[in-house]
């Protein structure tokens, strides 16, 4: 049986980037009431490892506790272990009391970042627990404690990184038909860059995994656009 004594040097930090149709938002939440000083700060879900569960398994147990989500599926994508993390004392002060640890004995933290682009659908809404897990814009984010805005910022370029290799990666944040203007609005977002309207339609004819259907938009009050799906590559 796990033992709950906690490693006070190593902790998981989870960056879930969320896709809702329109940007692209971090799921972040408010450190517990009953931390003193430091309530009402945000912060990214993430605490200290127990000693006997692996990286993984911290990073999953994190994620319910503080949100409800489960079953997630996350990727390791950077350790942060900069001298400076525990420079705010309400940080070392909500450690203490989260974990019952003597914040005395805690110097330096590396933490292990963890990483997923999810599409924002009702599974995704029904968040829990009481830190007041909450949906964010990137662009809108409050003061986060520790390094965490560069935790997110790195998990961010890693992402774009990511689909800029292999584009098919984001047609899970889409609904199965799709238009064109859902796709380019998803990559826009995603990678950060604005796309040139009228040669994006050339843009999709060179993606064959993109098919167009003989289906068109219903009950719109401008001209109906045309609907495509996703069809999955085989691998090689």
């Amino acid at each position: 049986m796990m033992t709950m004594t906690v490693n006070p040097y190593v902790s998981v930090d989870c960056v879930l980037l969320g896709f809702d149709g329109t940007q692209l938002n971090a799921l972040i939440v408010r450190q517990s009431e009953t931390m003193g000083d430091s309530a009402g700060i945000y912060k990214l879900p993430g605490s200290l490892i127990y000693m006997d569960e692996d990286l993984d398994e911290a990073a999953q147990r994190v994620l319910k506790q503080m949100t409800g989500l489960v079953q997630v599926n996350m990727m390791q994508f950077k350790a942060f272990g900069g001298a400076d993390r525990l420079k705010n004392p309400a940080d070392g002060v909500w450690l203490e009391r989260f974990h019952h640890v003597d914040n005395s004995h805690i110097e330096r933290i590396v933490t292990i970042g963890y990483t997923s682009l999810l599409r924002i659908d009702r599974r995704m809404e029904k968040l829990q627990g009481g830190y007041e897990a909450q949906w964010m814009p990137i662009n809108e984010l409050p003061e986060l404690a520790f390094d965490h805005r560069d935790i997110v910022s790195e998990a961010v370029k890693t992402i774009r990184q990511r689909a800029l290799l292999d584009p098919t990666l984001l047609f899970n944040l889409l609904p199965r038909k799709f238009t064109a203007t859902q796709l380019r609005v998803l990559m826009e977002t995603v990678q950060g860059v604005r796309i040139d309207v009228k040669n994006f339609h050339k843009k999709i004819a060179t993606m064959p995994y993109v098919v167009p259907l003989e289906e068109k938009e219903d009950g719109v009050n401008h001209r109906a656009a045309r609907y495509y799906k996703f069809k999955r590559p085989r691998k090689k």
